[in-house]
């Protein structure tokens, strides 16, 4: 028993919850709805689209604005 694995434990699951919702999103980014889904149809913004819903990946959203604050000091 000591060496199963949980589900809790495995990889995949730590990524599913490192997934975000467009409302933590909206206010990760301080921004608009109508700001996110302009982002995701120009496809700026790094999205996934489960069902109807729209996830992202906190990591990708780090890089965006990574990327977004190398191109306004550029």
């Amino acid at each position: 028993m000591r060496n199963q694995r949980t589900l809790t434990d495995s990889a995949s699951t730590r990524e599913l919850l490192s997934f975000l919702t467009t409302e933590q999103v909206l206010g990760y980014l301080k921004v608009t709805p109508r700001t996110i889904y302009r982002l995701i149809r120009t496809g700026e913004l790094p999205a996934v689209r489960i069902g109807r819903q729209w996830r992202f990946r906190r990591g990708d959203l780090d890089e965006w604005l990574e990327r977004q604050r190398h191109t306004m000091t550029s």
